[in-house]
């Protein structure tokens, strides 16, 4: 009798549970194309810690990295992104290396990036006169 109760609430939640959906894509929505630069801090060839997102590229503190896919995650405050990227190693017999890369809007024009959760911090789009240099 326990058995088919625990079956029961099982078969009850799991539907819920798997409501999550994520949505795979090849490539990094358009709307986030550009260079991003974090805080209130300038666009200028000084910036290193400046991002730059096209469809299968970033650039960035990370190195210089394909995009593999981006997981889309719908959550309360819109689109969760999270991009696995492959970077080249370093020297004569480097591996790739994986990265990650969490982005969302933060509804003001901005985005909030980072490789973790707990390490996202706001960037704001860069105009198209004051690109950093790419690596």
């Amino acid at each position: 009798m326990r058995k088919m109760f625990v079956l029961t609430v099982i078969a009850a939640l799991a539907p819920q549970i798997a409501n999550a959906h994520v949505v795979r894509h090849n490539s990094i929505p358009e709307a986030y194309w550009g260079t991003w630069s974090p805080g209130e801090g300038g666009c200028g060839d000084g910036d290193k810690a400046a991002i730059v997102l096209s469809a299968k590229a970033y650039v960035g503190p990370a190195g210089s990295c394909a995009v593999d896919y981006v997981s889309e995650t719908p959550s309360q405050d819109g689109a969760m992104y999270s991009a696995r990227l492959l970077c080249p190693g370093t020297g004569a017999k480097a591996k790739k290396s994986v990265v990650n890369l969490i982005f969302r809007s933060d509804g003001s024009g901005g985005i909030s990036a980072g490789p973790t959760f707990a390490g996202l911090k706001a960037h704001r789009r860069c105009p198209a006169t004051a690109q950093p240099k790419q690596m």
